[in-house]
């Protein structure tokens, strides 16, 4: 974990010297890729990290990130596994890598993601593949990554499930994740569940008609769900969603302590309805993935997913976004 941390805050407090190097083959011409195009990342010369020169023609934002999430891997020596153990070159260009593929096609990031584990396999230890899987795991799928993305973590897993390396066990494991992850995913319908509130009254997800719906799985006791109440309590946007009608926002409680929950019920916002699942059918038929909460789902009016277990930030970030076409169209009106 302290290399993880370490490698973050390289790159993103402030970017790291590999990042900006993207940045600049994204954005920029090619005449200064010579002087650009290679990251020494240890004192070691022998192990460096070499990007692959994009071809001068390219020259859209989108084309130069689709040859580089293709290409990224090219002059990497995946047989080297003295890589492993030098994660300021290979950790710091997986992560940078990462950010490529957010910028890419998905046909290509795909490609790409079976690609490096391909080329990883065919060293004949298997440490290098253990080695890139474990750091897709890391970054794709740690509830903790602010890079994570079950999207690109979803080609690792089926690949890890039909490799001829990974032994029966941690396949099992791969499939139930799989399974998961398959779960309500971006543009699909969430699953409908049944809530009951304080006075008893149950309802249903799918009753709620209204613009938007976020659904806010949580806890009243951790400190991550209090952080993400008062974000969202103090969100004027959200508020306002709220008080115009456009917004519906269900907090759901999916645990059995219901002491606990009754003990801070009447601290969530009069606005929301805030909700426990009786039963614990969320959990107990693995509706929804809470490996960790707090979780946070945007729906739209027919309940299709917009975003899943998203921060609140994020979601604001959506909501604002969603918004402000109409009120540039409004000013153009005027």
């Amino acid at each position: 974990m302290f290399k993880f941390i370490k490698i973050l805050t390289n790159i993103i407090y402030p970017v790291s010297t590999l990042g900006l190097i993207i940045f600049c083959f994204l954005t920029c011409g090619g005449k200064k890729q010579h002087g650009e195009q290679q990251a020494v990342l240890a004192k070691d010369k022998r192990h460096t990290f070499v990007l692959p020169v994009i071809p001068s023609e390219l020259t859209l934002p989108k084309d130069r990130a689709d040859y580089l999430a293709v290409h990224y891997w090219d002059n990497f020596d995946f047989s080297d596994t003295a890589y492993v153990h030098l994660p300021e070159i290979t950790e710091q260009a997986f992560a940078d890598y990462l950010d490529i593929l957010s910028h890419a096609n998905k046909p290509n990031a795909y490609s790409s993601i079976e690609n490096t584990l391909r080329q990883a396999g065919k060293e004949g230890t298997g440490r290098m593949y253990q080695y890139l899987r474990d750091l897709y795991k890391q970054y794709l799928y740690d509830a903790n990554s602010p890079l994570r993305n079950e999207e690109f973590y979803i080609p690792v897993i089926r690949y890890i499930i039909e490799d001829t390396i990974t032994d029966t066990a941690d396949k099992q494991r791969a499939a139930f994740e799989l399974e998961m992850l398959l779960k309500n995913r971006v543009g699909e319908l969430a699953t409908d569940i049944t809530y009951t509130l304080a006075t008893g009254k149950k309802g249903r997800l799918y009753d709620l008609h209204n613009q938007y719906t976020i659904l806010y799985f949580y806890n009243p006791d951790c400190p991550a769900c209090k952080e993400t109440t008062a974000y969202l309590a103090s969100s004027r946007l959200i508020n306002s969603r709220l008080l115009s009608g456009r917004l519906d926002l269900l907090a759901v409680y999916p645990d059995s302590d219901l002491d606990l929950w009754r003990k801070h019920a009447n601290l969530m916002p009069p606005l929301w309805l805030n909700g426990y699942d009786k039963g614990q059918v969320v959990f107990g038929k693995k509706l929804y993935d809470l490996k960790a909460i707090p979780s946070l789902y945007l729906l739209d009016a027919s309940k299709h997913v917009l975003l899943k277990d998203a921060p609140a930030q994020t979601i604001e970030e959506y909501l604002i976004g969603e918004q402000q076409p109409r009120l540039e169209h409004i000013e153009q009106l005027r």
